[in-house]
């Protein structure tokens, strides 16, 4: 049985391949069209699904997208008349675009297929939809390694739910209880993004990153105007506030009155009133995801839990919430934003449709979220020749070696190995890495090569075995999702001068022994790295071990600022052309920057659009 389950339309398009059950190849359009958050058809993701499981169209079963258009449209619909006449604008704006595509999305899917396909297969008849949540949970648990798990979602909004518990068992999984739009979550997080100055749907993460420098002092301001929470962690918002329901807009004045100004304007100064702001609705949002574990463990009992949707990707709240212990395991899907849900509708179909038997194991089913493309050593040289570039290919040994001593010796590496990742983190595939223990590579890393904010913190990957030596962190994560503390052991005591130092200035003090990874709260973004789902990544980091005592390297995306991350050795070769990265490595491939035809030099700074 062969079903592609497809994410469209919205953002982070993506396509996957799920055969007998098993996941067998996911990726999402961007990475193919290079355009950061694609939402167009994933045509080009669902050509290398195709190819990847050695099909032809006729050995497909079904395909299966992820929510269900005409629910998506009632909310439309209903949303307008709740609220009429006000919001006539944004509704007249979107209106034509759903009568025109979106409503009748079945046959503006099956015209994409047939365009690109043909018309030898009848997609009207294989074409199935899933509901958006039910997507998203089926995406967490039926990966997972658990037998029985409860299933947290919780995102912007799909068709009208926004947060939903749902209860996953064997090969069957049922959604108990929701929380309905505009009551959101992630659209309450999404509506400081906007308003400290970040692009919704993109910053989110930065709000999170930013949230460290500040105060929450805008904390009680937030509970008692904007939302209701009530002790099992449901809530409701005071919509009084907000515009997103009949604007163009996340606020409207009346929160802006409320916090003293309007947004702040894309690109200028951060001052100490956002970084307030960050840290205010990053504890607002931790507390309410706090809650509602507890409210769901005091309902289902269960003993694991299972996290989807864009909400799951705050990984310092699932750090948190990892720490109050309410559940013995926590398992977050690695793609959990809309891009997953291409996964979950075509497990939906597998197992609540077919009512096909779900084997467990031990480790999840995602293979270390590997799922995407990957070249062979000879397509790696005709792409590099092709592009005019000078490499010197060595053995497996010697390019672990090779490696691991320029990285010892401060240099920045373009790393480009075997599969590329599925979801938003590079966890070894597709990575630019450094050494942790520099106290300048944060500032080089963000100014010089992804050409970012300074305070953008950077995660540590570390051998899986060594996580305890150096992280408060007890348990396993593979997909950087969790947020921990380092070791005291580790740390670097603060004296009382640097200890008064207010926002980006703390950035200036050394707080441990791997300052290039260390959050200025003392945490860190972890990626424990396996030597079953990355061989070679694994190999890499136990020989920087063995240079210099440290398990542990930096790992960021390979891709500067509003690029997706590369995919191909050409992408990578750009990248590397284009930025600080002082050495690139592809598959068995070692280029130096200095060896490099420097009329091939490119300036990436203005490249791409700012995320």
């Amino acid at each position: 049985m062969n079903i592609i389950g497809l994410s469209a339309y919205y953002h982070d398009s993506a396509a996957c391949l799920i055969k007998d059950g098993d996941i067998i190849s996911a990726a999402q359009e961007e990475r193919f069209s290079r355009k950061k958050h694609d939402s167009g058809f994933p045509i080009n993701a669902i050509n290398f699904c195709i190819k990847q499981g050695k099909l032809e169209l006729k050995d497909i079963d079904y395909i299966v997208f992820y929510d269900k258009p005409f629910l998506k449209f009632e909310r439309l619909l209903e949303t307008y008349l709740a609220y009429a006449p006000k919001g006539f604008k944004s509704f007249s704006t979107s209106l034509p675009i759903w009568l025109k595509d979106k409503l009748f999305q079945k046959n503006v899917i099956a015209n994409e297929l047939k365009e690109n396909f043909g018309d030898t297969v009848n997609w009207n008849e294989k074409l199935l939809f899933s509901e958006h949540h039910l997507s998203h949970a089926a995406s967490a648990f039926f990966p997972s390694p658990f037998r029985n798990a409860a299933i947290l979602t919780m995102d912007g909004v799909g068709e009208w739910s926004t947060t939903s518990l749902a209860i996953g068992t064997e090969n069957n999984l049922e959604v108990h209880k929701e929380i309905h739009f505009p009551h959101s979550l992630g659209l309450l997080y999404s509506a400081f993004t906007f308003y400290t100055g970040f692009k919704v749907n993109s910053g989110e993460y930065k709000v999170m990153g930013l949230a460290p420098y500040g105060e929450p002092r805008y904390i009680n301001q937030i509970k008692d105007n904007l939302i209701d929470i009530k002790e099992d962690g449901s809530f409701n918002l005071n919509m009084s506030y907000f515009n997103y329901c009949t604007g163009l807009t996340m606020t409207n004045n009346r929160f802006h009155e409320l916090f003293n100004g309007p947004p702040r304007k894309s690109e200028s100064l951060i001052t100490k009133k956002e970084m307030d702001l960050a840290a205010s609705i990053q504890a607002v949002t931790e507390e309410v995801v706090i809650k509602l574990a507890k409210g769901i463990k005091k309902t289902t009992k269960l003993k694991n839990l299972c996290l989807a949707g864009g909400v799951a990707l705050n990984c310092v709240a699932n750090g948190k919430l990892l720490n109050e212990k309410i559940f013995d395991k926590i398992w977050i899907q690695p793609a959990c934003g809309d891009a997953g849900g291409a996964i979950g509708a075509a497990l939906n179909i597998h197992y609540l449709m077919l009512k096909k038997p779900r084997i467990i194991t031990t480790q999840d089913s995602m293979q270390g979220s590997f799922l995407g493309p990957d070249f062979t050593q000879k397509d790696i040289e005709n792409r590099l020749d092709e592009a005019g570039a000078k490499y010197k290919k060595v053995t497996d040994k010697d390019l672990i070696e090779i490696a691991a001593n320029f990285l010892s010796q401060g240099k920045v590496i373009g790393w480009h190995q075997g599969k590329m990742e599925f979801g938003p983190r590079s966890l070894g595939g597709r990575s630019i890495l450094a050494d942790p223990r520099s106290s300048l590579i944060q500032k080089q890393l963000n100014l010089k090569i992804k050409y970012r904010e300074s305070f953008r913190p950077f995660a540590p990957s570390i051998l899986s075995e060594e996580v305890s030596n150096w992280f408060e962190l007890e348990t396993e994560s593979p997909y950087m999702l969790m947020v921990a503390n380092i070791k005291k052991n580790k740390r670097i005591p603060i004296n009382k001068k640097d200890s008064t130092l207010v926002g980006i200035d703390k950035l200036k003090v050394y707080r441990s022994k791997i300052p290039a990874v260390t959050h200025v709260d003392f945490s860190a973004r972890i990626q424990t790295v396996h030597k079953k789902t990355n061989p070679k990544y694994h190999q890499l980091i136990t020989k920087f071990k063995e240079i210099t005592g440290c398990p542990i390297l930096v790992n960021t995306s390979f891709n500067v600022r509003g690029e997706p991350v590369v995919c191909s050795p050409e992408d990578a070769f750009n990248c590397f052309m284009g930025t600080g990265i002082e050495v690139l490595i592809i598959g068995n491939c070692i280029l130096e920057k200095k060896e490099q035809d420097q009329s091939l030099l490119k300036n990436y700074t203005q490249q791409y659009e700012p995320d």
